[in-house]
């Protein structure tokens, strides 16, 4: 897609299929004048993975979008966000619930929401955010995976986990349970920073220093899109691949 420009925010967004799947279970949502974007990776098999991801992230930027021009009360856009995550949530699991082909169907979600230099990111499962500044890439969000909380723990040592059989799994989705608790962040934005959403087609195989170096500043945000993805697949892309970058404008 082009990118967009719209309150000194530059957007570009891509997604791949990959290498080797037959379908893109990745799906990225925004409303560029309100603010919020958000990135999901589908699971469920068939089409349960679709189906997850393009209701969460569907359902998440259209219920922000309510709560924010809400006229009964203000309300933050970290409380905005929390309840549009909630909203998303419920969406998938009701849809899962009443189609029995669709039982099971969920997708990790990413989101950020800004209002002048502020920002608050909320993340369920693996999908990643990242803050890139001054040439170095900052993981914003903690996985919510498996082998991620075993190298928290101290249990297991990172290069090990990178090698192990169980990446894809995952310890929190949307739509699994009637209720799931995100993950808020919150930044404070400068100009010329960036802001990276990704699915983890891209973060198993691009280390956060490649991604620090092609999504500089002085490289065109749909041009580092691009790039991340490409080498994303020549490294194996198992996976579909999504990137959505910001950049704030000096």
């Amino acid at each position: 897609m082009p990118t967009e420009i719209c309150n000194g925010i530059e957007l570009a967004a891509q997604t791949d299929i990959g290498c080797h799947r037959q379908n893109n279970e990745d799906r990225f949502a925004y409303d560029l004048p309100l603010g919020i974007f958000a990135v999901s990776d589908g699971m469920g098999g068939c089409a349960g993975g679709e189906v997850a991801s393009q209701m969460a992230v569907e359902q998440l930027i259209t219920a922000y979008r309510l709560l924010h021009h809400s006229t009964s009360s203000a309300i933050s856009i970290s409380d905005a966000l929390y309840h549009a995550v909630a909203s998303a949530n419920a969406a998938v699991y009701a849809r899962a619930e009443s189609d029995p082909s669709l039982r099971g169907m969920g997708a990790t979600l990413v989101a950020i929401a800004v209002e002048g230099t502020s920002a608050v990111i909320a993340n369920i499962g693996d999908s990643r955010a990242y803050l890139l500044r001054q040439n170095t890439a900052t993981q914003i969000t903690l996985d919510h995976s498996f082998l991620a909380e075993q190298v928290r723990e101290g249990t297991i040592q990172a290069r090990d986990a990178a090698n192990s059989p169980l990446q894809s799994t995952i310890t929190r989705a949307i739509g699994i349970g009637a209720v799931v608790e995100a993950d808020l962040f919150a930044a404070e934005l400068e100009p010329g920073d960036r802001i990276l959403l990704a699915s983890d087609g891209l973060t198993r195989y691009v280390h956060d220093e490649e991604i620090a170096a092609m999504a500089s500043p002085s490289i065109a945000s749909d041009a580092a899109c691009a790039a991340l993805i490409e080498l994303a697949r020549n490294r194996g892309g198992a996976d579909n691949v999504t990137c959505l970058l910001l950049n704030w404008l000096e």
